[in-house]
């Protein structure tokens, strides 16, 4: 054979075969290799980032010591990140600041352990972000706990910190006790919140009703990242007939863990007893309408301006359909105590000693 011919030979490939030619069960096949490749890059990946922490652990875990003991400054850090990147050229990550960060980290979690997960599968960047907005241990476990099960951003992990997410967990006035089994009234509960703070809103003074209901429509996803994972959008001014009258509920939402509709209302006045009986009806009705046989008992959710708690837990008790009843901010100052808002700095006052700081250091 000559040269050529042998060489053209040696450089051809089969072809793929068309999938029509494939067997009946290949699907199956590449259903299940194709989740194996995923579990296994998923698992590479969160085994290289356990040990990118064990490592930046270690390093920190050095650096935090050395520093008890010799009492060091800013010099050797930026001597030693400069050292490391002369012998690793292509190592990146260790900038002076980066290893301020690690051993900042060593100190957080001066015990190995408790780098496990959740905490361990989360980035370092996240890591970042807890140690910068969090100063207490449990806190940022509770935050890298929900962070991992959801699957949050850094940006999203930060939102929820600035927003005291864990303040605002499950805090919603509920009768979902004694009106759900014991495993979905706990996981209903924990899907609530109190106060709401949709931050994203720009509302007029008016603060309407239906004014709030646009705005939460217009960001649906901001407001699905506020109520939490589960939640899917069904529709808003959800047209409900009753025997030849219409009705109208403000947003109709489905959560795929609970298997139910949520039907939720928003009031932009202070709560009233009275709003609960339009509340459920609406229920009532999507349970007859909307709901499949098979999905459980709609929930509904009252949102208000205000409330107060002791009318809400009373006027809970006259009903035997899943209710919870939370208030709604614009802000987060909005949803400080009185005495905390009272006591922080008024934007003048803030102007005025940045004014004269800058003048200080001017002069």
């Amino acid at each position: 054979m000559p040269s050529q011919e042998l060489a053209e030979t040696e450089a051809s490939f089969p072809g793929v075969p068309p999938a029509s030619s494939m067997p009946s069960w290949y699907p199956a096949l590449l259903q299940t290799v194709a989740k194996e490749v995923h579990v296994g890059r998923t698992r590479a990946a969160a085994a290289a980032n356990s040990e990118l922490l064990r490592s930046y652990w270690s390093i920190g875990r050095h650096l935090a010591e050395r520093e008890t003991e010799q009492g060091w400054g800013a010099k050797v850090v930026t001597r030693l990140s400069a050292d490391i990147r002369t012998r690793f050229p292509e190592a990146k990550g260790f900038s002076p600041r980066n290893l301020r960060y690690m051993k900042s980290f060593a100190q957080a979690w001066p015990d190995f352990p408790m780098l496990q997960a959740p905490l361990a599968t989360l980035p370092w960047y996240h890591q970042i972000a807890l140690l910068e907005k969090l100063d207490d241990g449990a806190t940022r476990l509770w935050y890298a706990a929900a962070a991992a099960q959801h699957g949050w951003s850094r940006n999203v992990l930060v939102h929820q910190i600035q927003t005291r997410l864990h303040e605002r967990s499950g805090q919603a006035i509920t009768n979902f006790a004694a009106t759900m089994v014991p495993a979905d009234s706990d996981l209903a509960q924990q899907a609530t919140k109190d106060p709401y703070v949709f931050d994203f809103l720009a509302m007029t003074d008016r603060h309407s009703e239906r004014e709030l209901e646009l705005q939460l429509v217009k960001h649906v996803e901001k407001f699905l990242l506020e109520l939490g994972q589960g939640f899917a959008f069904v529709g808003e001014q959800v047209r409900l007939e009753i025997n030849g009258d219409e009705f109208f509920a403000d947003l109709l939402f489905y959560h795929l863990k609970l298997r139910c509709y949520m039907v939720i209302e928003l009031k932009a006045v202070k709560f009233e007893p009275g709003f609960l009986g339009q509340l459920g009806m609406y229920m009532a009705a999507v349970d007859d309408l909307m709901a499949h046989p098979d999905d459980k008992p709609t929930i509904g959710l009252l949102l208000c301006k205000e409330k107060n708690s002791v009318v809400a837990e009373y006027a809970l008790r006259g009903f035997n359909t899943p209710i919870g009843i939370a208030e709604w901010r614009t802000s987060l100052a909005d949803s400080l105590p009185d005495e905390i808002v009272s006591s922080l700095p008024s934007i003048e006052t803030l102007e005025a000693e940045l004014a004269g700081e800058a003048e200080r250091l001017g002069g």
